[in-house]
């Protein structure tokens, strides 16, 4: 992978939060996702920098639903998983796992 292909913590976080949040996800649902699964007090507009940050990167698709009365007539942008996302997410769990496995041996991480 390239220096800008790695995924950041946060990142992490947001898409595994999208993946949980299903197909056309508002961002919104990820957020909220990601509070009640993290338990971090998250900012809002973090969250949907990040999905637009990833969406540009070609890991999430963004398009804008219906719009709805609830919302005053507007549209909601709604977000989706790309392949490239889950398989930057499995890669970025690999690497992980790979360093744990390495650091058991360390006396304060054992067990």
């Amino acid at each position: 992978m390239a220096k800008g292909d790695y995924l950041g913590e946060f990142e992490q976080l947001v898409l595994l939060a999208l993946a949980t949040a299903g197909e056309d996800a508002p961002g919104r649902d990820v957020y909220e996702e990601l509070v009640r699964a993290t338990g971090r007090d998250v900012a809002v507009t973090a969250v949907y920098v990040t999905l637009n940050r990833l969406h540009k990167k070609g890991l999430v698709a963004a398009e804008m639903g219906e719009a709805t009365p609830e919302r005053g007539g507007r549209a909601k942008k709604l977000f989706r998983l790309e392949p490239e996302g889950a398989r930057a997410l499995k890669s970025s769990r690999e690497q992980l796992e790979q360093l744990w496995r390495a650091a058991r041996s360390h006396p304060e991480l054992r067990g």
